[in-house]
């Protein structure tokens, strides 16, 4: 099982979430804005952990982060549903970023 870490503010973490369901992948939804601990869970995380390098130089948060079961962590939600030879879900409507370049979470 995945834990996710996201928002429910973050469009990318919306489709990452709806993707999991549709095809019936189970995991955990950590919201980072629910509450003061689980955003300091998260930023542990991405401040220790080299995956988030590019996300941070990008100026974005780094979600939605997926901790899979090895305790390896991933942002890349895409290619967990590919792997399983599943295609992507698009969205009904177009999505609005939520980076400060106006891209990504």
């Amino acid at each position: 099982m995945f834990t996710i870490y996201g928002s429910s503010m973050c469009p990318d973490c919306v489709a990452c979430k709806k993707n999991f369901d549709f095809y019936g992948i189970k995991y955990d939804f950590i919201d980072i804005n629910e509450s003061m601990k689980n955003l300091k869970e998260f930023l542990r995380y991405r401040d220790q952990n080299p995956v988030f390098d590019s996300a941070r130089e990008a100026g974005d948060i780094g979600l939605p982060a997926l901790l899979k079961e090895d305790g390896s962590i991933t942002l890349d939600w895409e290619s967990i549903i590919t792997e399983k030879g599943y295609f992507i879900l698009e969205d009904e409507e177009p999505k609005e970023a939520c980076g400060i370049g106006r891209k990504g979470c």
